[in-house]
């Protein structure tokens, strides 16, 4: 048994004297491709200050979605909590979002968050695969 399957496996996806030696997906292996950082939570701002901040947060939205490595960026306000904004980023991996937290663009948007009021970041990242329709 054990023959037979190093014989497989070293020939996974070649032909092997005309005769076809199965592939990858014929005997079940998986390539693990490298996770990506999804970026899931929420801040809080007075209502009051949202119109104001609006520009601000655009300009971080815009900055961000050009860096290399950020495949999405979102802020977005809760349909039922005004002031509440959830975050959503993807980043293909953790160099991508350490050179992001690095950025100007970063380091400004922090600073105005006393002057707006932002309160109660509450961000967690999960490693994740690829995406797959639902």
């Amino acid at each position: 048994m054990a023959d037979s399957l190093v014989g497989r496996v070293v020939g996974v996806g070649v032909e092997e004297e005309g005769v076809a030696v199965p592939s990858i997906a014929d005997i079940g292996l998986r390539v693990k491709t490298p996770a990506m950082l999804l970026i899931v939570g929420t801040f809080r701002l007075p209502p009051g200050n949202v119109a104001a901040a609006r520009p601000i947060m655009a300009r971080m939205i815009e900055a961000s979605r050009a860096e290399e490595g950020c495949l999405d960026y979102t802020y977005a306000e809760d349909a039922l909590e005004p002031g509440l904004f959830r975050v959503i980023e993807l980043w293909t991996d953790q160099t991508a979002l350490d050179r992001h937290f690095a950025t100007q663009h970063m380091k400004d948007w922090r600073g105005t968050w006393p002057e707006l009021g932002i309160t109660e970041r509450d961000l967690q990242a999960f490693d994740v695969g690829e995406p797959r329709a639902i």
